[in-house]
């Protein structure tokens, strides 16, 4: 049987074109999405972003579920650091009251952590050792990425202000994953043993995923509560496998997941020759510098605009590793990719992920590496 693949769109903004713009391209490739076969389409939460319109996962899906019928719809993911369990469950319950069975749960920890917690990552050392890529059965998995300039730049910790209440404290994740799985069952007891109902929200028809970049907490959250789990190599190539043994490590089943089941995403560019391919992936390298220096995402480039672009070493090195695990070329060429990265994770969904300047040319990856796809 044919592995499934989904959709994970964060909704770009290329230049020269406006957020209307994108969310009308977006909502045009769920509906086609739908048609070629794909099996979920997923939003992703961003935040003062000038090159993505993917600031609120549940607007998004409620509008794309009023122009589509049968593909699941999720959040990959909401990004919890600065929500509470009760919002969610409520917001995804009105969603599941009006297209009932059709929804994904995705959640995030995000940068939001409770202060021990935070002091303990503070006080790590990142494992940024390794230099040279591995290639477990010909898939790369590059030296790791070190976010701290990113962590630490001025604008990431306005983000991070900005989305909080003053004050405010996030919850410790793994108690805000149980929330979130008692509020819907409705076993939820405060600590005074007060019971909360949730309606809309309690019973709903929701599969609950979690996504993690690494074998560390996210990972271990999903398995010990028996969750999906989506790993992302496409944010942090190099902790995919770990994140998935991690994961598989802490499995415990429940009584909607029996066995572990895992999803990974992959950015893919498809078109009918590899050098046209590689001239619609132009605009990533630059496009993942400017979130890497804490800019915020630009507005994705034409491949002109990229040219004039005067690249430094430093700018290379930023980017290095999501160039190295970018899967473009071909449909054939990209499916030999993608079945390697399957076999090494053991996946049971991949999650494909594709930018391009012009949405026709976007919509055009999408079809064919569903037309290949289908063939094997």
């Amino acid at each position: 049987m044919t592995t499934p693949l989904a959709v994970l769109d964060l909704v770009p903004i290329s230049s020269g074109s406006t957020a209307a713009d994108a969310v009308r391209d977006s909502i045009d490739l769920a509906q086609h999405a739908e048609r070629w076969g794909y099996t979920r389409y997923w939003f992703a939460e961003h935040h003062l972003n000038p090159g993505v319109a993917g600031t609120s996962p549940v607007v998004l899906l409620a509008m794309t579920a009023a122009h589509t019928s049968s593909i699941r719809l999720g959040s990959a993911a909401l990004q919890m650091g600065h929500r509470t369990a009760l919002s969610a469950v409520e917001e995804f319950g009105l969603l599941d009251a009006v297209h009932p069975g059709r929804f994904d749960l995705g959640l995030g920890r995000s940068a939001g952590r409770p202060p021990a917690a935070a002091a303990k990552q503070a006080s790590a050392v990142p494992d940024v050792t390794r230099t040279a890529p591995r290639r477990p059965d010909g898939l790369v998995i590059p030296a790791p990425f070190n976010p701290e300039a990113m962590l630490r730049s001025p604008r990431f910790a306005m983000q991070k202000a900005l989305l909080q209440q003053p004050g405010a404290q996030p919850q410790d994740y793994g108690e805000l994953v149980g929330d979130v799985l008692a509020f819907l069952s409705g076993t939820y007891r405060s600590v005074d043993g007060e019971r909360a109902h949730v309606v809309p929200g309690e019973g709903a028809s929701l599969e609950v995923w979690i996504l993690g970049s690494s074998g560390g907490e996210s990972a271990k959250v999903a398995g010990r509560n028996g969750l999906r789990f989506a790993a992302n190599y496409h944010v942090a190539p190099a902790g995919v496998l770990d994140a998935v043994e991690g994961y598989r490590a802490a499995f415990t089943p429940s009584a909607e997941v029996n066995r572990p089941y895992v999803s990974v995403s992959a950015d893919v560019v498809v078109a009918d020759d590899e050098a046209t391919a590689r001239e619609l992936a132009a605009g990533y390298g630059l496009w993942v510098r400017s979130i890497r220096t804490a800019e915020g995402a630009i507005p994705f480039p034409t491949p002109d605009e990229v040219r004039r672009h005067t690249w430094s070493e430093s700018d290379r090195a930023l980017v290095a590793d999501r160039l190295a695990t970018q899967f473009v070329g071909t449909a054939g060429q990209v499916a030999d990719g993608l079945e390697r990265l399957r076999d090494a994770t053991s996946a049971d969904e991949l999650v494909i992920t594709t930018i391009t300047h012009r949405h026709r040319d976007r919509l055009r990856s999408y079809e064919l590496l569903a037309e290949e796809w289908g063939r094997r």
